[in-house]
């Protein structure tokens, strides 16, 4: 996955609504009806969510009958953790490395 599906995902995630989607869908497929009773926007509201959501590839959508069933996709968050622990780990880095020079500061000692 690349920076930019990284990016996708957490533009989408910037939206209260759409992490509370997200929410709703952790218990299952739902119908845009079912998520508008869940969330505090309207269907018309919820379908674009929807749209942003998909696009970041955080749900997908199952035609059933003459209604959509909308589930959380499985990979959706990969590209987002992906970035999370790289940018963790140069963090980690970065502090061992300053604990490193600290501790090799005091090993030394003042200069006289």
């Amino acid at each position: 996955m690349s920076n930019q599906s990284a990016e996708r995902v957490f533009d989408a995630l910037g939206e209260p609504v759409r992490r509370r989607i997200l929410e709703v869908l952790r218990d299952g497929p739902r119908a845009v009806v079912e998520i508008a009773e869940r969330v505090p926007v309207g269907r018309p509201a919820v379908s674009k969510h929807l749209r942003v959501l998909g696009e970041a590839g955080l749900v997908e959508r199952t035609p059933r009958g003459t209604r959509n069933l909308y589930a959380l996709a499985p990979a959706g968050l990969v590209a987002a953790q992906r970035w999370l622990v790289g940018t963790w780990d140069q963090a980690l880095d970065a502090y061992g490395e300053a604990v490193r020079r600290r501790v090799a500061a005091e090993q030394t000692g003042p200069e006289r």
